[in-house]
């Protein structure tokens, strides 16, 4: 079942510079997709036109069967789209305990409370109560907004370089539970990222380059070329329709 559609997709800045051009892309539902691509090819560009904090300067955006162009991230995220940030915000006064329950709509006991967090690799009994604050690292606050994302078990779920800023067992820990998610079916996941560790779960893989998809297919077609360009990199191919 088709998920997410994008047809004629293309964003630029303002002194007119394309960043996306012209992307066509279809991704089904149930799938554990990751798009990678070289840096300032467009990758988190895309992210967030997909998840309504960029507009689109032309093309069409379809989610289950509906057109979400104008849609702003509020709608969308009633639709049933979440997206966790590369450089997560931070709130004064806010506990993780409040984030948690905030994402998940509802009030969460502690047992819950402990396997959200335990998915990214943080104790419970020592977030759980603290705030959103200057006193969380950078890699902390990271682990919690990811937390918050699996917390709203979204349709579809954007991570932005999921792996930045976290310790090594931490990111061992969000590998597993990206794989426990994609078992249980329990909806789509979109991670933009180059670690190969993530990109070896993945059933499809995507990759962006000067704007275009440069390729896209099953994992088991893509990540072979992908290892063979770190030995012999090539030129960016032209532009692509993806279906995935």
């Amino acid at each position: 079942m088709e998920l997410l559609k994008l047809e004629h997709l293309a964003w630029d800045l303002p002194d007119g510079a394309g960043i996306i051009k012209d992307i066509d892309l279809s991704v089904q539902d149930g799938r554990l997709i990751v798009v990678t691509g070289p840096n300032g090819g467009g990758k988190t560009t895309l992210a967030k036109l997909i998840a309504g904090i960029e507009k689109p300067s032309s093309g069409h955006l379809f989610f289950d069967g509906r057109e979400i162009t104008d849609m702003d991230i509020t709608e969308r995220a009633k639709l049933g789209i979440a997206y966790a940030f590369q450089q997560p915000v931070r709130f004064k006064g806010l506990t993780v305990r409040d984030m948690l329950e905030l994402a998940s709509g509802r009030e969460l006991d502690d047992a819950h409370l402990c396997d959200l967090l335990g998915k990214v690799g943080l104790c419970a009994n020592e977030y759980v109560d603290r705030e959103l604050n200057a006193s969380l690292s950078g890699g902390e606050i990271k682990r919690i907004e990811i937390a918050s994302v699996l917390a709203r078990r979204a349709r579809l779920s954007i991570f932005d370089e999921p792996e930045a800023g976290i310790d090594l067992w931490s990111f061992a820990r969000l590998v597993e539970t990206f794989e426990e998610v994609r078992r249980q079916k329990a909806g789509t996941l979109l991670i933009i990222s180059h670690q190969e560790r993530i990109l070896s779960i993945a059933d499809d893989i995507i990759v962006i380059a000067d704007g275009y998809v440069r390729s896209a297919g099953p994992r088991e077609e893509i990540l072979p070329t992908l290892l063979a360009d770190e030995k012999s990199p090539r030129c960016p191919l032209g532009k692509e329709s993806a279906r995935v």
